[in-house]
């Protein structure tokens, strides 16, 4: 059965495309506009407006609810006071990834956790008899709408003024049109950006609200092209495209560690007392540095990128339409060393950019690596360079 969000009635309103992808069972927007250039040049320039909604949402309370979650994720809790959120991870006994999401703490004993698959089943039978823990799956009785971009703050605080002191991934109560929000300062674009979360019975009247305070400012919906456009920029990591849960993965070629992924920045604390499910295997990866590779940033040079077009006959394209497949890297020898697995050609940094999987030997900033694209029928190499990520990184994001 083909399921709608809370804001169906105003998303399907505005698509003037028709084209619709889903996700989790939920009908989600590919682009509204013919372009969906259009409206990432919205998000980077003024705001966009995002249906969150189809993500699953996960509440865990109780008086065990830290120290449950404290044995289940990779990244450490325990830190997060009630209104602040965290980006975070959980993994497998051997340590590869299963997936990330975003966990939100409402209160002393209360949370919140996102992720983009279902997790209810794999996150209840790791509950004990004694954990004192009670997992809801809370994913239909709540709407997310985001709004991302630069003028998002100053437009949100026009409805409510305490928006206006929400630090990065920090959220707090808010009242929309008279309904009762919470507002958390997240998102998926890399760039200043709001998540508003309402009970699904009032999403009409919040999206309302929120439409309304932003009409002449630039502001427009945008679906998912365009924030495949911006994580990228952003050096977002997406589920299926930049790594496989460990769940599904077929063999441990498409299985990938934390540290292999760059998250290794989420393991602080990997030598304390905390015991988590992957800690050893991490340990074992560190101390004995047997990872297979590291994810980085890769930038082609636009030189080479236009002389091989050139020499061809051809214009070069900049084309920035988002690319989630591998595309191969090689060393100057021809030999394979790694690859690519996001790609596209930024607007607003007027590169061609992408995140890959190289060797850890080639993984610092800078190191020459060719990537493979077909030119006139026939692969050829352009010349690349690693880089770190984010691509994009506007300090607005965290002012």
């Amino acid at each position: 059965m083909i399921r709608t969000t809370p804001f169906h009635e105003r998303t399907s309103a505005l698509n003037e495309t028709g084209l619709w992808s889903h996700w989790a069972g939920r009908l989600a927007a590919e682009r509204y506009q013919l372009s969906e250039k259009a409206e990432y040049v919205s998000v980077r320039n003024a705001a966009g407006i995002f249906d969150t909604s189809p993500l699953f949402k996960y509440r865990i309370s109780g008086p065990g609810a830290e120290r449950y979650l404290a044995g289940v994720l990779a990244r450490d809790p325990r830190p997060l006071k009630p209104g602040e959120g965290q980006y975070t991870i959980w993994c497998d006994d051997r340590g590869f990834l299963l997936e990330d999401g975003v966990l939100l703490r409402n209160a002393p004993d209360e949370f919140v956790l996102t992720a983009a698959e279902p997790n209810l089943a794999y996150l209840a039978d790791l509950v004990g008899p004694r954990d004192e823990v009670r997992i809801e799956d809370i994913s239909d009785a709540w709407a997310v709408l985001s709004l991302q971009g630069p003028r998002s703050r100053a437009l949100l605080a026009g409805l409510d003024r305490r928006i206006d002191g929400l630090g990065v991934f920090q959220h707090g109560e808010a009242t929309f049109a008279g309904r009762g929000v919470r507002v958390s300062r997240t998102g998926f674009t890399g760039d200043l950006g709001y998540e508003a979360w309402c009970r699904a019975e009032d999403a009409l009247a919040v999206w309302d609200a929120v439409w309304d305070a932003t009409r002449g400012h630039g502001v427009v919906p945008f679906g998912l092209q365009a924030l495949y456009m911006t994580r990228i920029e952003a050096g977002l990591l997406l589920l299926d495209v930049d790594f496989a849960s460990s769940r599904f993965a077929w063999t441990d070629a498409d299985r990938a560690t934390p540290i292999e992924l760059g998250l290794g920045r989420l393991l602080n604390g990997l030598d304390d007392d905390r015991r988590f499910i992957g800690r050893d295997a991490l340990r074992r990866e560190v101390a004995g540095r047997t990872s297979r590779f590291r994810t980085t940033g890769i930038v082609v040079d636009h030189h080479d990128w236009n002389r091989l077009h050139e020499e061809a006959g051809l214009v070069p394209p900049m084309d920035h339409t988002p690319l989630g497949e591998e595309m191969f890297l090689y060393d100057d020898d021809g030999a394979q060393v790694g690859y690519a697995t996001s790609f596209m050609y930024s607007p607003v940094l007027q590169r061609h950019i992408g995140i890959a999987r190289v060797p850890v030997a080639s993984a610092a900033a800078g190191s020459r690596v060719n990537l493979e694209i077909p030119i006139n029928h026939r692969y050829v190499h352009v010349a690349a360079r690693t880089a770190r990520l984010p691509h994009f990184n506007p300090q607005r994001k965290t002012a």
